[in-house]
């Protein structure tokens, strides 16, 4: 075989091993993760206390869970839902791994594959303490392996739709590492709206903001405003009005000049456009990777080559149009629109002026919340 067909045949044996995407790394292991950080903010920006554990069944049943069904206890206390994290590993050759995702102001809830120790569960007054995971994993980009499935769609398998190799737990196996969480940890990004319907961004972390963006969806409008490298105090320009694949390609663009490669990015958005990009209104940011590593401390032995965590931050917000969508459910009784905000309800009529002062709605209200969270409490608890 002369010099050329050699040449060929490692080329489609590299594109083989590490998909189309050409800046894949050729030597030592690589470790990839992305995942995000959802609050609700409150009038002045900080963040607000909610149920971040009630919402619809949304992962697989083969999922581990820390809780198998649901306790009020758990749902009850909570500044931030972490929602799955997702490591992922390319290295030329086989290797076992130990890794550690520390979570000191929180409490891990749901992993996949298997882990070798989970938390210990500690709760105060402030919330969750002293929460980790841990995994004994082999990675193996030769192997052939089957992934489990469900019967029925969820977003989580998006998030395997990456050149990344496969690890194996035991007997599970999985394109990657997920967990999921609730934390207590302050938000140190602080939106709020101004007087002239402006959003306000107040960045205390000590670190610039790679990309922030204000995303809003009422009745069929989508609108965007965007900023960059954001310092101490910024207020975003005016949203102008955008179609849903601008925004999708803009987050992509941004989460791969962070550090992701471009099949990773476009999984993350996948898994989340549903979520990210619903009506209402929310500012979505890429959170400094300081504060990732302050929050979710990462060990991984023997030591990867290079290490990227692009984490987004997700903050709901009570916007005006968001607040007048609300009241004009709740004057109308209409239960469908207002179930829409589904784990987000309670948070965001608590910053309606009208609603806390009419004390005829609060009963309807309460109600309907009441129930939301006893339906939750009777399941389903995952995607069959």
């Amino acid at each position: 075989m002369n010099r050329i067909g050699r040449t060929l045949l490692v080329s489609l044996a590299w594109v083989t091993l590490f998909g189309a995407n050409t800046n894949r790394e050729p030597d030592g292991l690589v470790v990839h993760e992305w995942g995000t950080f959802t609050s609700i903010a409150d009038a002045e920006g900080s963040p607000a206390l909610w149920a971040p554990l009630i919402g619809r069944a949304d992962l697989p049943c083969f999922v581990h869970r820390l809780l198998p069904g649901y306790s009020p206890k758990f749902s009850s206390n909570g500044l931030v839902r972490m929602e799955t994290p997702v490591l992922y590993f390319y290295s030329t050759r086989a290797a076992n791994l130990s890794v550690r995702v520390g979570f000191p102001q929180g409490l891990v809830t749901e992993w996949y594959p298997r882990a070798s120790k989970v938390n210990p569960i500690q709760v105060s007054a402030e919330g969750f303490r002293g929460g980790h995971i841990d995994w004994n994993v082999q990675v193996d980009p030769a192997a052939k392996v089957t992934l489990p499935e469900s019967r029925t769609p969820s977003h989580y398998f998006a998030a395997r739709q990456t050149a990344a190799a496969p690890v194996r737990v035991g007997d599970e196996t999985e394109k990657l590492l997920f967990y999921r969480g609730v934390g207590s940890f302050d938000v140190k990004v602080r939106p709020s709206f101004t007087t002239e319907g402006t959003l306000r961004v107040r960045n205390e972390s000590g670190h610039p903001l790679p990309l922030a963006m204000l995303f809003e969806s009422h009745s069929g409008i989508t609108t965007l405003s965007i900023a960059r490298g954001l310092g101490k105090d910024t207020t975003l320009a005016a949203p102008r009005t955008v179609a849903i694949g601008e925004v999708h390609a803009s987050l992509v663009a941004a989460l791969t000049a962070e550090g992701l490669y471009e099949d990773e990015a476009r999984a993350m958005v996948e898994t989340w456009k549903d979520s990210w990009f619903e009506d209402g209104s929310r500012l979505i940011y890429l959170v400094p990777r300081p504060l990732v590593d302050a929050v979710l401390p990462l060990q991984i032995s023997p030591a990867p080559r290079q290490v990227a965590r692009v984490f987004v931050g997700r903050i709901e917000l009570a916007s005006e149009g968001t607040r007048k969508t609300i009241e004009a459910a709740v004057l109308a009784n209409d239960e469908k629109t207002l179930r829409q905000f589904g784990r987000f309800l309670k948070p965001l009529i608590q910053q309606s002026e009208p609603l806390s002062r009419n004390q005829l709605w609060t009963p309807f209200v309460g109600n309907l919340a009441a129930r939301m969270e006893q339906e939750r409490s009777q399941g389903p608890f995952c995607v069959q």
